[in-house]
């Protein structure tokens, strides 16, 4: 470690002034072999004087020329090896037969002949012995520091304990090399920890471009939202990707790792606060109970599922007809349950199937059953009417008619805010699917159905964040349907946290909606992730940017703006982000006579049918495009080409 430390501040000099030591030490070397060459003539060290000091400067002089022009100061550390041995050696032959025709085939008075033979042999073994020895001592920490040059070069926000933490688990990083910190605490900035000194977040631009720092790190777990915002605000002008660390709760489990980094979450920039959960209310449907969810699989479903198991069931029954996604949130909740006694379950099953939903909810009797299987996906859900329309409204009243059959005590149904004034058949077949659990909840006696009704989650399945995180990263550009297309956010835990709770305030027949907000923009949504991803927008402004923002227009269905109410009336609950909407429904006499005619169109894929039935039975429901059934559009299309045949003349 010594000698590493005395090596670091030589690698650091420039090459001018590395090659000036290297000539100084071959200086030395020859005056030292002169004096040994002496001794070993004369068999006693004597002081370099007179005729000695004659035979050191002819040494010198002859030397360093001739080493100057074999390139021996060249590449002070790419020779090594045999080319090494070899590019000295013939140095070292040419000098010794100009010092030996000198002193040895000449003669220089009071000069023993012999020291023009000896002296280039001791010259020969001491250079090719130092530069050896260079090779060894600097050759692997002089590569160490090539290859750091070539790291991306990192600033660590936060000069506190996590700060350090990961300071010191980036010091043998392979991927990249923390050059400062960044800390708002003037008392902190001008020092130095851990060899590392601590800057002003205002010198940011400054160290970026004199630094070339591509990644600022933001190592501040333990601030909120707000303050998170308020710093990413700060270095957006900078243009540096940003990373983070979680949160303090994440990281608890030990010490802070390189690993722990992650991408920034949007949902720093675009989510609140989080209220803290009421902790009775989250217990109340779960602590001690059986629990259903179906959709586990899913991304709404899977992190239901990684709440619930928090809180403590007797039992988790993971119902999804995804084989795959069943698998993997059942491999990853198994790994947090060791050495716990809540039972998990894996289902295969789809809820359209009656039989096999009767099968399992009859035996295991489950208490509350959260119902997120759907199919949500807008464009898809356009394109194929009829399968989404049985999943979700089919599948629900199959759910919930058995859930009452079994004596389920709560059903809550996973809405959405496409449900409202809907232009599309997905959001059509939720408000269906939330009017039958009214009307089964006014004819129930047991079980108490409610929904509860959100907006777009980060990072589902549905969202436009991981598109355009993937896009950003492929290069552009990013695709965006309309320019002025709004959305409201939320994070997926504080969503699934309010369903839980939503759910346990149910008295029956309830239609929850979460408090989401300010609806967001998307385009400005795009533009802030390709800021904070260290990139800039290539517009008109900037035709040299990095990423463009493509504009392909409105898919099927899609609606420039959601809404989350049908009416003005939201009333308050015990739960300050969580309303209770009151929505008209059918009796339940009336729409099983309706479903059972829509379930015959959709038998035969009437798509005219289906269409017509939905925009009667679901107030508010304005298709606003043509079909776009694919197996109906390839109908029309056979029949269109059959009439053309049969007006061509024979």
């Amino acid at each position: 470690m010594l000698l590493n430390n005395l090596a670091l501040p030589i690698l650091a000099l420039p090459r001018a002034a590395k090659r000036l030591v290297v000539a100084a030490v071959d200086f030395s070397l020859c005056v030292l072999t002169i004096w040994f060459a002496f001794y070993l003539r004369l068999g006693e060290f004597i002081e370099l004087s007179g005729p000695s000091l004659w035979a050191v400067m002819a040494s010198v002089l002859i030397a360093l020329p001739i080493f100057a022009v074999f390139g021996l100061y060249r590449a002070i550390f790419r020779y090594s090896g045999w080319p090494a041995l070899m590019t000295v050696t013939k140095a070292i032959g040419v000098y010794g037969l100009i010092f030996a025709a000198i002193f040895t085939a000449i003669g220089v008075q009071d000069v023993p002949r012999t020291i023009g033979l000896i002296q280039p042999i001791l010259l020969l073994l001491s250079v090719g012995a130092s530069r050896a020895v260079a090779r060894f001592w600097l050759g692997g920490l002089y590569e160490r520091q090539l290859k750091l040059a070539t790291l991306p070069k990192v600033l660590i926000y936060g000069a506190g304990s996590a700060g350090r933490q990961l300071a010191a688990a980036m010091a043998n990083s392979h991927e990249m090399r923390v050059i400062a910190f960044l800390d708002d605490d003037d008392r902190l900035q001008g020092h130095v920890v851990n060899g590392l000194p601590i800057h002003s977040p205002d010198d940011l631009s400054h160290l970026v471009e004199t630094r070339d720092i591509s990644t600022v790190l933001l190592a501040l777990p333990s601030a909120g939202r707000k303050r998170r915002n308020e710093i990413l605000n700060q270095m957006l002008h900078a243009k540096v990707s940003l990373r983070t660390l979680p949160s303090f709760s994440e990281l608890a489990k030990g010490t802070i790792t390189v690993s722990d980094l992650q991408d920034l979450d949007i949902d720093d920039l675009l989510g609140r606060e989080p209220v803290m959960p009421d902790h009775a209310l989250l217990e109340k449907d779960i602590i001690g109970k059986v629990v259903l969810v179906t959709g586990a699989g899913g991304s709404i479903g899977s992190e239901l599922c990684r709440q619930i198991i928090q809180v403590g069931p007797v039992a988790l029954l993971l119902v999804d007809h995804s084989e795959f996604a069943l698998y993997q949130i059942h491999q990853e909740l198994q790994a947090k349950l060791v050495g716990t006694a809540v039972k998990l379950v894996p289902l295969l099953a789809s809820v359209r199937d009656e039989r096999r939903t009767n099968e399992i909810m009859s035996t295991w009797r489950p208490h509350t059953v959260y119902h997120a299987a759907a199919y949500k996906h807008v464009p898809l859900v356009e394109h194929n009417p009829s399968e989404g329309v049985k999943n979700n409204v089919f599948g629900t009243l199959t759910a919930a008619k058995t859930a009452a059959a079994q004596g389920v005590a709560n059903f809550v149904l996973i809405s959405t805010d496409k449900a409202v004034r809907p232009t599309n058949i997905m959001g059509a077949s939720k408000r269906l699917a939330e009017m039958v659990l009214q009307a089964l909840a006014a004819a129930s006696r047991n079980t108490k159905f409610s929904m509860v009704r959100f907006g777009n989650v980060l990072g589902s399945s549905g969202s436009v964040v991981p598109k355009f995180r993937q896009q950003i990263r492929d290069g552009g550009p990013i695709t965006l349907t309309h320019p002025d297309i709004t959305r409201y956010f939320m994070t997926i835990p504080e969503a699934t946290q309010l369903v839980i709770q939503a759910g346990a305030m149910a008295i029956g027949g309830d239609v929850f909606v979460l408090d989401m907000g300010q609806s967001v923009r998307i385009m400005d949504l795009a533009r802030r992730m390709i800021e904070l991803s260290g990139l800039t927008v290539k517009d008109e402004m900037d035709p040299d940017g990095d990423i463009d923002i493509e504009v392909v227009g409105l898919r099927p269905g899609e609606k420039l703006y959601e809404e989350l109410l049908i009416g003005d009336n939201p009333r308050p609950t015990l739960h300050p982000r969580i309303m209770k909407a009151h929505e008209d429904f059918l009796p339940w006499a009336v729409l099983e006579e309706k479903l059972n005619a829509l379930e015959h169109a959709l038998n035969v894929n009437d798509i005219d049918r289906i269409r017509l039935m939905l925009e009667q039975l679901v107030s508010g429901y304005t298709p606003e495009d043509e079909i776009v059934d694919w197996v109906h559009m390839e109908h029309e299309a056979g029949v269109a080409d059959a009439l053309d045949a049969a007006t061509v003349p024979s």
